[in-house]
């Protein structure tokens, strides 16, 4: 399998298929690299170059127990990037993937990226804090990590089947396939891994390395996201880098780069083209 080792000596499996234009994909809690695949597919036939990872404890990574944290995951990137000497780079990041594209662009700076892309990010904050009204309560985040800790098999068929693709919504068509897929990602990966992200992504203040960033930036997101939520999100990150564009989408879940790829692929395609 193809891997690169980090500073650290972590080994971090990644997908590198075409030539073109590099974009890079950070995939979302507690999934992997395969979560991008339809947008991979999509994205080279058009002529670009798709490369995505599984993160440290994901997936085909090594599943080390330390580092499942923001900063690791920044540097893991930059690391990636490094290796495979990119430029001119767009990067890609879904729900807590984007907040590991907003740590590598505030960490290392925009030298080899063109723009950058949030979906469903939990940039700048998800969490409800001190100095941070905005978001929610801890408590939220403190069942997550019980869920995992508890059966995570279980809970991860509760989040896959129910509020990450709105399928406990009101005439929603669950399925099968999607729903399986989904969890068969995340049992790939480390328990250790996914309880230590939830810290990671739910406690941390993206406010700094979003004002850093100044290559074009595209933030999308569902107006129905159950797992991060619009209004605490989206509309800021948009506002905190110095050139952002928001668009929002009624009714469109978290994880709508699944179960609404034709309209966010054909969405980015216009981006990356501008």
């Amino acid at each position: 399998m193809p891997t690169i080792t980090t500073t650290d000596g972590v080994e971090i499996f990644f997908k590198d298929w075409g030539s073109g234009q590099p974009i890079v994909f950070s995939h979302g809690w507690p999934l992997s690299s395969d979560d991008w695949d339809t947008q991979m597919l999509f994205f080279l036939r058009h002529g670009y170059r798709v490369i995505a990872h599984d993160r440290r404890g994901h997936g085909r990574s090594a599943q080390v127990s330390e580092g499942h944290d923001m900063d690791h995951y920044a540097d893991d990137l930059a690391a990636l990037t490094a290796q495979l000497d990119l430029r001119d780079a767009i990067h890609v990041g879904h729900s807590a993937g984007g907040g590991e594209v907003a740590r590598y662009l505030g960490r290392h700076g925009e030298e080899r990226v063109a723009k950058a892309v949030f979906i469903s990010a939990v940039t700048p904050y998800v969490m409800q804090d001190e100095g941070r009204p905005i978001g929610l309560p801890q408590s939220v985040f403190d069942e997550q990590q019980a869920g995992v800790a508890a059966n995570r098999a279980e809970f991860y068929r509760e989040v896959a089947s129910g509020p990450f693709f709105g399928y406990n919504r009101p005439g929603a068509k669950p399925s099968e396939a999607i729903i399986q897929n989904w969890c068969r990602q995340a049992l790939n990966g480390s328990a250790k891994a996914h309880y230590d992200e939830i810290h990671a992504y739910s406690r941390v203040d993206f406010t700094d390395d979003l004002r850093k960033v100044t290559v074009p930036v595209l933030v999308m997101h569902g107006l129905d996201d159950q797992i991060v939520v619009y209004a605490n999100t989206a509309p800021h990150t948009a506002e905190l880098v110095k050139n952002g564009t928001l668009k929002s989408y009624p009714g469109f879940p978290h994880g709508m780069p699944t179960t609404e790829a034709e309209t966010i692929n054909a969405d980015l395609l216009a981006f990356f083209r501008s």
